[in-house]
């Protein structure tokens, strides 16, 4: 597949669109804070790679050990994203993608490549059948049906750091942790934030702004994690609507 495909780096970084919330005059505030947070990201070996079109094709992985993910192992690729979007879907772009990101932990000598799944497909993950027919296969679990899946190279495998098995806090008020990895993320706390100023509704809205908040997390994170009541909820980002129901239990 002769598709022109462009890699994000710290020369094109501020001119290049970041493929999920697309403007060519309005900047989103969302797309900012990823820039910025891609900024260091880039120095540390993290791969953003997309389609060259106005379109929603692109991969995002980076080296295990400053993946921004309670996941550990050695010598890994963690597999943040993978989408491909609309009228471009069905074309082996997803193939593609995967198959470069496949190419270049091999060619960089790594052990393998991993990514965060569940036993049943749960929104903001990326497709876990899809990476299974690459041969990615289920090497830890949580008691709650999330699934860490890893495509090995030399035999050995990484786990969810000891701390994601806990998925309990202390503080019984709605909480939420959050990272500016995903552009919707942005926009989806502050909808959030008023929306529980508004109703008198207590929350915790807590940044995850360094590589060690996010390696010791109670529970799984992709860049979004939801408690209630202390109890681990979701990595699912929040509608109000869906909010409302974590609310109503």
């Amino acid at each position: 597949m002769n598709a022109d495909f462009i890699n994000i780096t710290p020369e094109n970084l501020a001119n290049e669109h970041l493929c999920c919330i697309i403007r060519s005059k309005v900047t989103h505030p969302g797309i900012e804070a990823k820039r910025q947070w891609l900024t260091d990201r880039l120095t540390e070996g993290h791969v953003f790679r997309k389609l060259n079109a106005k379109a929603t094709v692109f991969i995002e992985y980076a080296p295990l050990e400053t993946a921004w993910v309670p996941i550990v192992g050695d010598n890994y690729i963690y597999l943040y994203c993978l989408w491909v979007l609309g009228d471009y879907k069905g074309k082996g772009y997803a193939k593609s993608l995967l198959e470069y990101c496949v190419a270049d932990a091999k060619a960089k000598g790594k052990s393998g490549i991993c990514i965060l799944g569940s036993t049943k497909q749960k929104a903001w993950l990326s497709d876990q059948s899809f990476a299974k027919r690459f041969g990615f296969e289920v090497v830890d679990t949580t008691d709650n049906g999330y699934e860490l899946l890893a495509l090995s190279f030399d035999g050995t495998t990484p786990k969810f750091a000891q701390n994601v098995k806990i998925q309990e806090i202390n503080n019984k008020e709605l909480t939420i942790y959050y990272s500016m990895q995903c552009p919707f993320v942005y926009q989806t706390i502050e909808v959030l934030r008023q929306y529980c100023d508004t109703h008198d509704i207590p929350a915790s809205l807590i940044q995850v702004d360094t590589l060690q908040k996010a390696k010791e997390l109670p529970c799984v994170f992709n860049n979004w994690a939801v408690f209630y009541k202390g109890r681990f909820e979701t990595v699912n980002l929040l509608s109000v609507e869906n909010l409302k129901r974590i609310l109503k239990k």
